[in-house]
């Protein structure tokens, strides 16, 4: 092991493209702690400590910590997600958008170019609401003990600093997660919300330590390690998990040579959409917060609906993280272009004819393990959240934290292990254990 990660250093590509992505997220975490003009960071934290069960603890989860400090990244990457949401959702219902999608890479780079201006939008508006909010928690008792003000001079200059500050900051995220998914390692977005996750767990460790001083009961501690143990296991058995569907090319000569007649697979994963679901579903929860510091109407009954920990919070998060599954699938697999791309390779499964036929039967293949893709998605994300609740745990040990830290692990892994392999390394696993590969289902 230790020889086959020496080995990166050995391939010059692939060694600045680590040493960007790191520096990129240095960058990003530095960030973190430049706090927004005009708020007082440790007020916040009072605030962000008493809730963190709640939304505003996913909130700073997926700001990593920004929330917290009222940084000028405190809306964190969770707008170009939501942009990106409200923009595939229209690919379904709105022609062009659809058409666009298929038009290859232009078409790709004009869809970027709308997430990014739908995410400049969103991140004004809800930089807007996090505003109001602010000057709301003002002489607020939370406790029943006063904390003072987070803002010191409440106004409409404050809400429009605010606004340029964290649209600022979220344009600039995005720009980050951007290059290092051209000029890095893995996909930028999910590692950035990776980043926060794992920088988050040493001060969460030591809080959890701090507020049962004296009273840490080793087997409970160990009951937690092995639930996330395993956790983490079965988030790996499942994310490699794979439907390999036989597939066999015809036979046919060309001059004295005959081409043709192998066998091959089509590889189906138990859960195609990776950790696109829990982070979808995460997203569109925290918005009803941000309309409720508006103060429009019914948000605030709303919110109080999906308060953390709440059945009916819990219910919406599942039917969510299910939906994003077969939306996520829908959107990136289809099966009538596979269908039409085996029928022009001269291949069919063998006893299903080409073309419709195919299609519908990679459909129903595919409809089947996203069924059971999506309720294991929705189990990891959930149970884990129930095991941290009875030991008293803050929310950032949940199950949707550990799916998305071990996805975009592996994706990373599996990054490495390619650009090791095209240039005849070993991989990370070395060479007397098998590659990560797709297990069959």
């Amino acid at each position: 092991m230790a020889f086959s990660i020496a080995n990166i250093t050995k391939v010059p590509e692939l060694r600045k493209r680590i040493l960007f992505t790191l520096g990129m997220l240095a960058v990003y975490r530095i960030g973190v702690f430049i706090t927004a003009p005009g708020v007082d960071r440790n007020v916040m934290r009072t605030v962000v400590g008493r809730q963190s069960g709640g939304l505003l603890g996913m909130f700073n989860l997926f700001s990593g910590g920004a929330l917290e400090n009222l940084s000028i990244f405190a809306l964190g990457i969770m707008p170009y997600v939501s942009s990106s949401i409200i923009l595939q959702l229209l690919g379904m219902v709105y022609k062009p958008i659809d058409e666009m999608r298929k038009e290859g890479e232009q078409g790709r780079r004009k869809l970027d170019q709308w997430t990014r201006y739908g995410t400049i939008v969103l991140s004004a508006f809800q930089a807007f609401g996090i505003s109001m909010y602010l000057e709301g928690l003002n002489n607020n008792d939370l406790g029943g003990g006063r904390f003072g003000d987070v803002v010191a001079h409440p106004g409409w200059a404050f809400r429009l600093m605010t606004i340029i500050t964290l649209t600022t900051g979220t344009a600039f995220i995005m720009w980050i997660g951007e290059q290092i998914t051209e000029r890095g390692i893995s996909n930028g977005i999910s590692l950035i919300i990776f980043a926060g996750i794992v920088a988050d767990i040493p001060s969460v460790a030591y809080s959890y330590i701090q507020q049962n001083a004296g009273n840490v009961q080793p087997l409970s501690v160990a009951m937690l390690l092995a639930a996330s143990l395993g956790t983490v296991a079965i988030i790996v058995f499942f994310e490699r998990g794979q439907r390999k569907i036989p597939i066999v090319y015809s036979r046919r000569q060309v001059g004295r040579r005959v081409y043709g007649g192998q066998t091959a697979h089509l590889p189906l994963k138990v859960n195609t959409a990776g950790t696109i679901p829990p982070i979808f579903a995460s997203s569109l929860l925290m918005f009803p917060a941000t309309l409720a510091s508006m103060k429009l109407p019914g948000m605030d009954f709303l919110q109080g609906l999906i308060n953390r920990g709440d059945w009916v919070f819990n219910t919406f998060y599942a039917a969510l993280i299910i939906f994003f599954c077969f939306f996520y699938t829908a959107v990136t697999f289809q099966p009538v272009d596979v269908a039409d791309n085996l029928k022009k390779q001269q291949a069919n499964i063998p006893g299903i004819r080409p073309g419709r036929q195919t299609a519908e039967y990679i459909d129903r293949v595919l409809t089947r393990i996203t069924f059971g893709g999506s309720l294991y998605v929705a189990a990891v994300c959930l149970i884990p959240n129930f095991i941290s609740s009875y030991y008293k745990v803050p929310f950032r040990f949940g199950g949707t934290s550990i799916m998305i830290v071990v996805g975009v692990a592996l994706d990373m892994v599996s990054q490495i292990e390619s650009h090791l392999l095209t240039r005849n390394y070993e991989g990370l696993t070395g060479p007397r254990v098998s590659r990560i590969r797709g297990r069959q289902v």
